[in-house]
C-alpha cells in the first residue's frame, strides 16, 4: 500500500513537468504542421489557404532536396566516425598519467565551448583561408599550391569544423567511461598475457559500448541540425554542394519566404531525424553489446 502511494505521489510530482515538455514540444510541432498544409508568405498575407500536400510536393520535387538529405546524412556519418574513433584515442591517451593531465583535459574539451558561428568564423578566416590561413602558410612551407578549401572541398570543410566542435564532447563521455573500468581487470588481463590490442577489444570496447551509444544518440540530434557553420562560411555553395536540409529550410523560410514549403521541410527533417536516430542506436547498441 504504501509503495503504491509513493509511486502515485511521484508521478504527482513529475505530471507539471511532463505535462511542460509534452507543450513545450507539442505545440510548435503542430504550428509547423498547420502552416505546411498552408500557402503563407508574410509578403503577401492576402493570398493564404489551404493547399494540401502541394508544399511536400514542391519540396521534394527542388533541384536542392536530394543534395540536401544526402549532405546531411554525410555529413552526421562522417562527423560521427571522426569524433567516436578520435574520441577513443583521446581518451586512452587522456586516461595515462601525465605531467600536467588537468590542464590538458580542459584545452581538449575547450572547443566544445565555442559558439558555431565563431568557430565557423575562426576556420573561415584564420586556419582554411587560402591566403593566409594556416593550411595556406604550412602549403607553402613544403612549396605546395595553397587550396581554397571552402570553394574546391566545401562539404568535407564543413565536416572538419563541425568534428573539431564535437570531438572534445565525444572524448569527455568516452574518457569518463575509460575511468570507471575496473583495474582488476586489466590486470587480470595483463597477468593472462593479453597485449595491448587483444585488451582493448575484448576488454576496452565492450566496456565503451553504452557510452559509445550515448555519443552517437545526442551527436545524431545535433547534427541533423547543423546550420550556422554552413551558414557563415559556404552559404550551402557552390551551387548545393553543401546544402543540408536544416539550410535548404532556412533559404525557404527567410530568403524566399516561403513558409509553407519551409514548414513542409521541417516535418521532413523531424521524420529522418527520428528514422537516423532509431537506426542509429540499433545498429550501435547491436554491435557492441555483442
Amino acid at each position: 500500500m504504501a509503495t503504491q502511494q509513493t509511486r502515485t505521489l511521484a508521478r504527482f510530482m513529475m505530471a507539471p513537468s511532463v505535462i511542460l515538455l509534452l507543450v513545450w514540444m507539442a505545440v510548435p510541432l503542430a504550428i509547423t504542421l498547420w502552416f505546411s498544409f498552408q500557402q503563407y508568405n508574410p509578403l503577401s498575407p492576402m493570398r493564404d489557404g489551404f493547399v494540401g500536400f502541394s508544399n511536400y510536393l514542391l519540396f521534394f520535387n527542388n533541384p536542392a532536396f536530394l543534395w540536401s538529405i544526402l549532405n546531411t546524412l554525410l555529413i552526421v556519418g562522417s562527423v560521427l566516425l571522426i569524433t567516436v574513433v578520435g574520441g577513443i584515442l583521446l581518451g586512452l591517451l587522456l586516461d595515462q598519467p601525465m605531467w600536467g593531465q588537468g590542464i590538458v583535459r580542459i584545452l581538449v574539451i575547450s572547443p566544445f565551448f565555442v559558439m558555431p558561428p565563431v568557430a565557423a568564423l575562426v576556420w573561415k578566416n584564420m586556419i582554411m583561408h587560402p591566403g593566409y590561413g594556416v593550411f595556406a602558410d604550412i602549403a607553402r612551407f613544403f612549396g605546395l599550391q595553397p587550396i581554397d578549401w571552402f570553394a574546391q572541398y566545401p562539404l568535407f570543410s564543413i565536416i572538419l569544423i563541425v568534428a573539431w566542435q564535437w570531438l572534445p564532447f565525444a572524448t569527455l563521455i568516452l574518457l569518463t567511461a575509460l575511468q570507471s573500468l575496473d583495474g582488476e581487470q586489466k590486470e587480470a588481463a595483463e597477468m593472462d598475457g593479453a597485449n595491448f590490442v587483444n585488451r582493448f577489444i575484448y576488454l576496452t570496447l565492450p566496456h565503451l559500448a553504452r557510452a559509445i551509444t550515448v555519443v552517437v544518440l545526442i551527436q545524431t540530434i545535433f547534427l541533423l541540425s547543423v546550420y550556422a557553420e554552413i551558414l557563415v562560411t559556404t552559404n550551402g555553395g557552390p551551387g548545393y554542394a553543401s546544402t543540408n536540409l536544416p539550410f535548404l529550410v532556412y533559404q525557404k523560410a527567410l530568403l524566399e519566404f516561403k513558409i509553407g514549403q519551409a514548414s513542409a521541410g521541417g516535418i521532413i527533417a523531424v521524420i529522418l531525424a527520428n528514422i537516423v536516430a532509431f537506426f542509429a542506436m540499433r545498429a550501435v547498441g547491436k554491435n557492441l553489446d555483442k
